[in-house]
């Protein structure tokens, strides 16, 4: 069954529905006649139902034909719910023959009626049932072939005509008995098994239609977590019909998980949710980072600004009185009006509030970001500027070691990196003052230098 496209699929659904139809129409019209003839309400009532089956053969054919089509532009996820509106009819259909023969029966009673019992009505209950029988078999061992719901939907509908052709044989022979009342009853009971068996189909199809979960939750949780570099299921959701069903489910994996690794994850839960769990024909997978702890206030705001498109950086906690304040540095595309800017990095703030409701303020410093890399620069006037940066460093603090001086073209100058050795024994705190310290006197000193990175280091 696995190796069926869904199109040989359909054509082999509507194949089975062609064969059962000839049975049907064949039994319908010999109890309708018989019944017909002899006045058996039963008959009757029976023949109207092998009807509804061969109209249900009609409608699970046009819904085969209509489901293979692959999906297009108007029905992106296929055409398979037109399987399912087919099995809808179905119930549909056998609603609309119980509720015909329940007023055919409460006019008999009403009004009375002679049934004529004869051999050949016995003989073609008897044929009927035969037939009825085989139709059941082949068709339910086909619906299990294919996993069609439409054709278990005909099957029940078929079953049903089972113990329905016993039910009218049982009247006959009260009927022939002098039991004449016993022919309505029948036509009751048959009204009965045929309004059960259509609840039943309409119960199974409004729980497809109404999207009810289609796979067991644990079970695909135990297949999903069996995958290595999956740490937790976090939702797990499913949907359809027993053939084609539809499966959701949102992982968790280590926050350093490269793009390349999460996509061989989210394949592989596919591949094992396909092998596991039978009927499954697709599968979505979200990734999503775990952190065994809630993440810290920097690694929120990255991700808020990874969502908007921008670039954060240098961020600042700042202690006021009325709690905690942020302030950072964002990154804007240099093609934005101001006013555009403001607009985008003021939803990146209310964002920011939203996920650290703790914060009481947050301030950000607009500017470009560089739409391309920086180049160091070897001129012969690149060469004087970076001699100048270390003399002032040199000066500003004579104590440390400055090397590796580069120089960069920015927007309105120059951009200098310098390289600040200092004693190991010193604090993280006391090396970033000389750092800003000679940052400032860099700048003051060289004005065609608009920024200064100094990367300290230990000796």
């Amino acid at each position: 069954m696995s190796a069926l496209t869904d199109s040989q699929r359909f054509r082999q659904v509507q194949r089975v529905f062609r064969n059962t139809l000839a049975a049907n129409i064949l039994v319908s019209i010999s109890k309708l006649l018989v019944g017909v003839l002899t006045g058996s309400l039963a008959m009757i009532a029976d023949g109207f139902h092998s009807a509804m089956d061969a109209s249900s053969n009609l409608i699970g054919m046009l819904a085969a034909s209509v489901a293979a089509q692959p999906p297009d532009a108007e029905h992106p996820y296929g055409h398979r719910r037109f399987e399912t509106l087919a099995t809808l009819a179905i119930g549909g259909l056998l609603l609309v023959a119980a509720w015909e023969i329940l007023t055919t029966a409460i006019e008999r009673l009403l009004h009375g009626g002679a049934v004529e019992v004869s051999p050949i009505s016995f003989a073609v209950m008897l044929g009927t049932l035969t037939v009825n029988i085989g139709v059941v078999l082949y068709e339910t061992t086909q619906a299990r072939r294919l996993r069609s719901d439409v054709l278990r939907a005909d099957v029940a509908h078929t079953r049903v005509d089972i113990f329905v052709s016993l039910s009218v044989i049982a009247s006959l022979i009260f009927t022939g008995l002098g039991i004449a009342w016993a022919d309505t009853v029948v036509a009751l009971l048959i009204v009965v098994l045929i309004g059960r068996a259509a609840f039943s189909i309409l119960r199974q199809t409004s729980q497809v239609l109404a999207d009810r979960a289609a796979l067991d939750p644990e079970a695909v949780q135990r297949v999903v977590a069996s995958v290595p570099g999956v740490e937790s299921v976090s939702r797990v959701r499913s949907r359809g019909p027993s053939d084609a069903v539809h499966a959701d489910v949102e992982v968790r994996v280590q926050p350093a998980t490269t793009a390349e690794r999460a996509s061989a994850i989210a394949g592989e839960i596919e591949a094992r949710l396909k092998e596991s769990l039978s009927g499954v024909t697709e599968v979505q997978v979200q990734v999503q980072p775990y952190y065994a702890a809630p993440p810290d206030r920097a690694t929120v705001v990255r991700a808020v600004a990874d969502a908007l498109g921008l670039a954060m950086h240098e961020m600042t906690e700042i202690v006021t009185g009325r709690g905690i304040a942020l302030e950072m540095h964002v990154e804007v595309s240099p093609l934005l009006t101001l006013a555009a800017a403001h607009e985008q990095v003021s939803v990146f703030e209310a964002r920011v509030r939203a996920a650290l409701p703790e914060i009481c303020d947050v301030i950000t410093h607009i500017e470009p970001a560089s739409r391309q890399a920086d180049v160091v620069l070897h001129s012969g006037h690149a060469a004087l500027l970076r001699e100048q940066a270390l003399q002032v460093a040199r000066s500003a603090q004579p104590e440390a070691h400055w090397s590796d001086a580069s120089v960069r073209a920015v927007a309105g100058g120059y951009a200098i990196t310098l390289r600040c050795t200092l004693s190991g024994e010193m604090s993280v705190q006391e090396a970033h003052a000389i750092a800003e310290q000679v940052e400032v006197c860099i700048r003051n000193e060289i004005p065609l230098v608009q920024r200064v990175t100094i990367h300290t280091e230990p000796a």
